[in-house]
């Protein structure tokens, strides 16, 4: 009987741990100040989505827990990011600190994909996928994007507790780490947007 309560009160913490902090986040990234940017070519910004929606698909392949699209998108990712057009940031680069920080993110971000791809086990790529998510972020911080608002989205009780982000298009929770499992454990931590 003991046992029950501890294993009931045990689900109940951690459901109010993965919901409690939903709307205070949300809050605090809605209030934080935008800085103007210059803005980039046409042929960068597209380059860039296509990065971007090869994360994007990366991520919901592991929601989904396919293996197969999750490697399959992996792959994508990595060619999106060979892709880039580095040559279109040079006019906006004039100190020449974006381009060297940036590649850094994106070999970086390659390397992990790459790794992702090695790991046969699914929680092995999702233990990637975190590093490709904080890769993502301080890519699109570094480049200063600017065409759509990308949010940071946290779990707290990802890899044993110890928490985990990845990126989203949208506030709405679908959580990549626990795919069905836990599917809306987390809340939105940050965002870019620099209109």
């Amino acid at each position: 009987m003991r046992t029950n309560r501890i294993i009931t009160l045990l689900v109940i913490l951690s459901l109010f741990a993965c919901n409690s902090n939903e709307q205070k986040s949300q809050a605090v990234v809605e209030e934080t100040p935008v800085a103007k940017v210059a803005s980039y070519s046409e042929a960068f910004e597209s380059s860039f989505e296509n990065v971007l929606n090869g994360y994007y698909a990366l991520r919901d392949a592991l929601v989904a827990s396919d293996t197969a699209a999750t490697n399959k998108s992996a792959s994508a990712l990595i060619q999106s990011a060979d892709d880039l057009k580095w040559d279109e940031l040079k006019s906006a680069d004039t100190n020449n600190i974006i381009i060297p920080t940036a590649q850094t993110y994106i070999s970086d971000l390659k390397r992990e994909s790459e790794g992702l791809l090695g790991e046969s086990d699914l929680e092995a790529k999702r233990k990637a996928f975190q590093m490709i998510s904080g890769n993502m972020f301080d890519l699109a911080r570094t480049i200063r994007y600017s065409k759509h608002k990308i949010y940071l989205l946290h779990c707290p009780m990802a890899f044993n507790n110890a928490g985990a982000d990845w990126l989203s298009n949208a506030t709405d929770i679908k959580n990549p780490y626990f795919g069905e499992t836990m599917l809306t454990c987390g809340a939105v931590k940050d965002s870019v947007v620099l209109r």
